[in-house]
Parts: structure tokens; C-alpha cells; sequence
């Protein structure tokens, strides 16, 4: 039997030995949220710090771009060490990281340090977005995995949508370093809540060698069904980091509008990725995973074509903007969790490795897309183009994987006959 197909089988139901031990879904979102939500909560007082630390603006500025590197890099390890060691024990030591990295950060006497500490910051952050989907996993089968995934993916773009606000408020209000002294403290709290409340869902498998890890690791890397989810995932959800990083310009030098107003905006935009995964919830039930997948990525390919259309023609306005952004992050709250959902379930034996994995490829693309975005003098065009040419690669993407599963199918009912 063709393994994707003999591992799409097994991910029907939840590891064994997982059963009865749900986390709680609330602490996995807050865990989750803690990750993104330093990503851009710093951004708001980049100005000030650089000027209170002597350091320029492309100094700061790395602030942010290592933090994202950290998220990315940081999943590849925690997904197979939970594998082999287990969840929760990796979850605690990444809060840990997370909890006295924002304490160096907060009392940082120079960039350096402050940059340093930005990087372990992430690297223990990251423990939430890739421990929390493999707990998830292991305690759910697709349909209710997919409806718990679909708040664990909000957070991931409900953090970046947020975080602007929050740190602009702790900024004006307290001094920027105090952004830092709240992240220190919701990582302390979420250690102590872990311990208290959060079980180990992973099985125990003491026996595992780190090179059969990585070789189904690598099974994973050579599979065409979870390649292709993880990107197009990718491609679906923080491609959108691409327009939170234009916004502000986008709206006050093209549209002159106050900047008070953008986080109105973005924040409209956010609930569009929620009601996008409350639909996730309330549709998964209905109809099959791999149709809404479609129907969700589908309507935001197309979103973002409109958007392109409407800045090519020099017709942009804040309700033209808004508009298709909002179907957009609709599209993007949907086909999220549905793509996780598929990607994390290729190989049961390896859901830690999975959920790492995929959150490697969300923050790259998600760096990617950033990057793109600064490129030229229209912030507006750049960032249509680029959610326009992120859609097509997903939906690309989803293609070789559909295709491939229905390959393996074919090939295992041959077989079987």
C-alpha cells in the first residue's frame, strides 16, 4: 500500500493512548496567541527604542525579521523532539525560553541584547504554534480536528492583527519596555497554567531512535500529499502578514486616512478570519474537508485578483480595499484549518513532526511575503500582487496534493482487488 494513503488511513482516529486526555482548547489559543503576539507587538515603539538605545533603524527593524526567523526555524526541532520526548515536557521549556527571554528583553541595555534576546524569545514562542496543533491532533480525529484547528489558526493571525495595538498602548502609556514586561508575564502565566492544566496527549515511545525520527521526517519532506498542504497552507494564511506589513502606508500616504483608523481597519479584517473559522466549524460537519478547502481557497485566490484589478486601475478607495480584503480573510479563517488538518494527518507516527513542519513553512512563506511587499514604491500594488501570486502557488499546491492522494488511492484499490 502506497504510504500517504496508508497514512491518510491511520489518521482517521487519534493516536491510541490519547484518548480521555483532551487539553483544553482555551489554554492551547492562549499559548498560541502568546507566540504571534510578540511577533509585531514590539513594532509600535520601534522609534522610540532606537532612539533610547542609540541604534538604527534597520537594527530595530531586526527585531522583528529575527523573531520571524526564530518562529520558522524554532518548529523544525520542537515538532520531532516532541516526538520522541513528548509534548508537554517541550511545551514547558519553551515557555520557559519565551518567559526569560521578554525579562532580558525588558531590561536590555543595548540593541544587541535586545536582538539576542528576540531571537530565544521566538525560539521558545514557537513551542506554542507547533505542540499546540499536535496536541490538538493527537486527542481528534479530521472533522473534530479540524474544528479545533480552526481556533488555534486564528490566533496566528489574530496575534499579528492585535499585537500593533496592544504595544502601542503599553508604549505611550508605560515606555517600551514595558511590552516586554507583559510578554514576560503571559509567559509566566502560561507555565503555570500548563503545569496545572495540560496533559500529555503525545503517545509515549521511549523505544524511538533520533535517526527513525529522521527518517520519518524525511518521509514527510519526499511526501507530495504533505508538501503540498503545508504549502498551500502557507500560501492561505500568512501570506496576509504581507498587507498587516503595508497597511499603515497603504492607508495614510495612499488613502490619507488617520492612523487611527488603520487599526479599525485591520481589526475588521481580523474578524474576517474569525468568522472564517467559525464557518470552518459549523461547515466541517457538513460538507467533505477537501471541498471547503477548495470552495475557502478559491474565493480568496479571487479576492485577491479583485484587489489587483482595483489598484492596477487606479480605482483604490478604503471600501474597494476593505472589501475584497474582507473576503480575503474570510477565505483565509476557512481553508487554514482545513489545510492543517490534511497536512498534520499524513503520518500518524509522526503528528509532532508534522505540525513543526508545517508551522516552518507558514512563518517562511510568511517572511517571504513580507519581503515582497516592501519591494517597489506602490505598498498597495506590492501587496495585492503579492496575496494574488501567494493564492495561485497555493492553489497550485493543493492540486499536487489532491492529485497525489487520489493516485495512492487508486494504486491501494488496485491492490486490494
Amino acid at each position: 500500500m502506497p504510504r500517504d494513503l496508508d497514512e491518510a488511513k491511520g489518521s482517521m482516529v487519534p493516536p491510541g493512548g490519547a484518548a480521555g486526555r483532551v487539553p483544553p482548547l482555551w489554554l492551547l489559543a492562549l499559548i498560541t496567541l502568546s507566540g504571534t503576539l510578540a511577533m509585531h507587538m514590539f513594532v509600535p515603539a520601534l522609534p522610540r527604542a532606537a532612539r533610547e538605545l542609540g541604534a538604527s533603524a534597520g537594527a530595530m527593524q531586526g527585531t522583528v525579521s529575527l523573531y520571524i526567523l526564530g518562529l520558522a526555524v524554532g518548529q523544525l526541532a520542537y515538532g520531532p523532539l516532541s516526538d520522541r520526548y513528548g509534548r508537554r515536557p517541550l511545551l514547558v521549556a519553551g515557555l520557559a525560553l519565551y518567559t526569560a527571554a521578554g525579562l532580558a528583553a525588558a531590561v536590555a541595555p543595548g540593541v544587541r541584547m535586545l536582538l539576542a534576546a528576540r531571537l530565544v524569545q521566538a525560539l521558545g514562542g514557537c513551542a506554542g504554534l507547533a505542540l499546540g496543533r499536535a496536541m490538538v491532533r493527537d486527542t481528534a480525529a479530521p472533522q473534530d480536528a479540524a474544528r479545533r484547528l480552526a481556533l488555534l489558526n486564528l490566533m496566528v493571525t489574530l496575534g499579528p492583527g492585535l499585537a500593533p495595538l496592544i504595544g502601542g498602548a503599553l508604549s505611550e502609556t508605560y515606555g517600551w519596555r514595558s511590552i516586554f514586561v507583559a510578554l514576560c508575564a503571559l509567559g509566566a502565566a502560561n507555565i503555570w497554567l500548563t503545569l496545572r492544566r495540560l496533559p500529555e496527549t503525545g503517545q509515549r515511545r521511549a523505544g524511538i531512535s533520533a535517526a527513525s525520527l529522521a527518517r520519518e521526517y524525511g518521509r514527510l519532506l519526499r511526501s507530495p500529499v504533505f508538501l503540498g498542504y503545508a504549502v498551500g497552507g502557507g500560501c492561505s494564511t500568512t501570506a496576509m502578514y504581507a498587507f498587516f506589513a503595508v497597511a499603515p502606508f497603504v492607508f495614510v500616504d495612499e488613502l490619507h486616512r488617520s492612523p487611527h483608523e488603520v487599526g479599525v481597519y485591520l481589526a475588521l479584517l481580523v474578524a474576517g478570519v474569525s468568522l472564517g473559522s467559525i464557518l470552518a466549524s459549523r461547515l466541517v460537519a457538513r460538507f467533505p474537508i477537501e471541498r471547503l478547502l477548495a470552495w475557502a481557497s478559491g474565493a480568496a485566490v479571487l479576492a485577491a485578483f479583485v484587489l489587483l484589478g482595483i489598484v492596477g486601475g487606479g480605482a483604490l478607495s478604503v471600501p474597494l480595499l476593505l472589501g475584497p480584503m474582507f473576503v480575503f480573510t474570510v477565505g483565509v479563517g476557512l481553508a487554514s484549518p482545513m489545510a492543517l488538518t490534511k497536512a498534520v494527518g499524513v503520518n500518524p507516527k509522526v503528528i509532532g513532526s508534522a505540525a513543526g513542519l508545517y508551522g516552518s513553512a507558514q512563518m517562511a512563506i510568511g517572511a517571504l511575503c513580507i519581503t515582497l511587499a516592501g519591494l517597489g514604491h506602490d505598498p498597495a500594488l506590492a501587496a495585492a500582487s503579492v496575496l494574488a501570486g501567494a493564492g495561485v502557488v497555493g492553489q497550485a499546491a493543493f492540486w499536487i496534493a489532491a492529485r497525489a492522494e487520489g493516485n495512492a488511492r487508486k494504486v491501494s484499490h488496485g491492490r486490494g482487488g
